[in-house]
């Protein structure tokens, strides 16, 4: 997936936000959150970075696919070790759920800010 390409995948999603830090780093946002970085140091240091679960994380990484996040690997980020080590759909569909990670996380005041709809939201 081609940088410009993931960013626009990236700002798709729900009340994303972007940044430019660390070295020109494109930093993606939810609710203030990280879930996704792209360019700038993590580029230099292998591909794209995102927020995974503990099975997407395990997987991930025994598949040689990607490698713990320098900085984010305690919090269950993984580092692709290419930007196109996943096909564009797989890649789209990890950032998806990098977002919905972060996002649910969010207080229910921050949620309902964002517009973000969370099953713990509803009231029967």
């Amino acid at each position: 997936m081609t940088p410009r390409t993931f960013e626009a995948r990236c700002l798709r999603l729900p009340a994303v936000t972007k940044v430019v830090q660390w070295e020109g780093t494109s930093v993606f946002k939810v609710g203030g959150k990280m879930f996704a970085l792209g360019g700038g140091f993590a580029a230099r240091s292998g591909g794209y970075m995102f927020k995974v679960s503990n099975m997407a994380y395990a997987m991930l990484i025994e598949h040689g696919l990607a490698r713990p996040a320098p900085y984010l690997a305690r919090a269950r980020w993984v580092q692709l070790v290419s930007n196109n080590a996943l096909p564009d759909a797989e890649l789209t569909a990890c950032l998806a759920q990098a977002h919905a990670l972060i996002a649910a996380r969010l207080t229910r005041k921050a949620r309902t800010r964002l517009g973000l709809a969370h099953p713990d939201d509803e009231t029967t």
